[in-house]
């Protein structure tokens, strides 16, 4: 079974380079219940089915599979809430690699960093452009930005 172990933070937009290879991404979620969320998802010029289990903590099942892009544009006339748009950065701290991904749209104005790791208890140096720690806020989970964006409660 797949795993995904990944913590995330708020970044300091004054302090981070806005450096990294980019991806434009586009994402829009067909279920979302208590337990699992499934998310369509188009990133430059590929698409992605996504099913997410254990939707609380930072360690939770995922399973990703390459789906035709055309498929992908058409799934997300199907979704729940609006689409989740973003640039994504990533980039090497340490040898570590984060994506931080700078909201567009309705979620204009937040970014957010992610760092995947191979445990929950993995040690690993900061960026001096990281905030606070909101792996467990909720509000910050994209399939919840899709329902209640950023602009609604910032």
């Amino acid at each position: 079974m797949a795993k995904e172990i990944e913590r995330k933070f708020r970044v300091d937009e004054d302090k981070w380079n806005f450096e990294g290879e980019t991806l434009k991404i586009q994402q829009a979620y067909l279920m979302i219940d208590g337990h699992k969320v499934v998310r369509v998802r188009i990133s430059n010029d590929k698409a992605f089915l996504t099913i997410k289990g254990n939707l609380s903590g930072i360690t939770r099942d995922e399973f990703e599979y390459e789906i035709p892009t055309s498929d992908a544009l058409q799934m997300m006339s199907l979704r729940i809430g609006s689409i989740v748009e973003k640039t994504r950065y990533v980039s090497t701290f340490k040898g570590k690699t984060w994506e931080v991904d700078v909201f567009e749209g309705e979620n204009s104005g937040l970014i957010v960093a992610e760092i995947e790791l191979e445990s929950e208890n993995e040690p690993f140096e900061k960026p001096v452009w990281l905030l606070n720690e909101v792996s467990d806020d909720e509000r910050y989970y994209n399939f919840n930005l899709s329902k209640n964006p950023y602009s609604k409660w910032q």
